[in-house]
């Protein structure tokens, strides 16, 4: 038995360091859309950023490994780091064809708490990115290094990616395959979504969704997803694009992390 834990104890590790601000919920948010869209969160700009968030009680964030040269390490003492290990571009043929451009030995030589891989569940290239993330999860497992997988219903066979039988597929898919952590839709009630949370056997955080204007209508979606049994969220472009991200964040880790806080209160 002591063996065991000792073999895991780097995995425990970070996962204890991931859910620094509360056991069971999770804030996180993504920056690695620059590769995807182009520069939308690198730059000069991307190291205030971090460090805004960090302040503001976020988990965690998700940053491709060149992006680190551009940020102070000292924010990393009080916000968890995953390094994704995925891209594709929007001028792709197939910008759902997502490849691995990093591996984990690199996120553990960066000091990473957690890697993410993107896996379209449905897409032309589904096949590859399946074996992709299997092949992550079983090097996650060689370094302990806990997998963040940010599974999405979308290809040419997909009508409605929010459909709640796609989304628990994509789910245990990820699950099945290793991850210990899932990215996912919304599916778009608190009774689906209940359905979908009590079904996985790993914790589920849902997308931020698109921009939203109305910060009262964002958090009411957060608190929706929490009372459908979600972990957390992982919150990129509401966050970033917000015209203050860290007061932003803040506003939802509060949410997030404290239960008898309400929106009203926050607004």
């Amino acid at each position: 038995m002591a063996m065991e834990l000792n073999t895991h104890f780097g995995r425990r590790l970070r996962l204890r360091r991931l859910h620094r601000h509360h056991l069971s919920r999770l804030l996180i948010v993504p920056l690695d859309h620059s590769v995807t869209d182009g520069p939308v969160t690198g730059g000069s700009g991307v190291n205030s950023l971090v460090g805004g968030l960090a302040r503001a009680g976020v988990d965690a964030v998700v940053l491709h490994k060149g992006a680190l040269r551009s940020i102070d390490p000292g924010w990393f003492a009080d916000v968890s780091l995953v390094v994704h290990l995925s891209a594709s571009t929007v001028h792709a043929p197939d910008p759902n064809a997502k490849y691995l451009v990093a591996s984990v030995e690199e996120a553990v030589r960066l000091g990473a708490d957690a890697v993410s891989v993107h896996v379209n569940l449905g897409s032309v290239e589904e096949a590859r990115q399946i074996a992709d993330m299997a092949a992550v999860a079983d090097a996650c497992d060689r370094w302990n290094v806990p997998l963040l997988a940010m599974m999405y219903p979308r290809g040419p066979k997909i009508t409605d990616p929010r459909a709640p039988e796609l989304v628990a597929h994509a789910i245990t898919l990820a699950a099945d395959l290793g991850a210990d952590l899932v990215k996912t839709l919304y599916v778009g009630s608190v009774e689906e979504m209940t359905a979908v949370t009590r079904a996985s056997p790993v914790p589920v955080v849902v997308v931020g969704g698109p921009r939203v204007d109305d910060e009262s209508e964002l958090l009411r979606y957060v608190e929706d997803a929490l009372r459908g049994g979600a972990a957390g969220v992982a919150m990129g472009r509401n966050v970033f694009a917000a015209d203050d991200p860290e007061a932003t964040a803040r506003r939802l880790a509060r949410l997030i992390h404290r239960e008898l806080v309400t929106v009203e209160s926050l607004l």
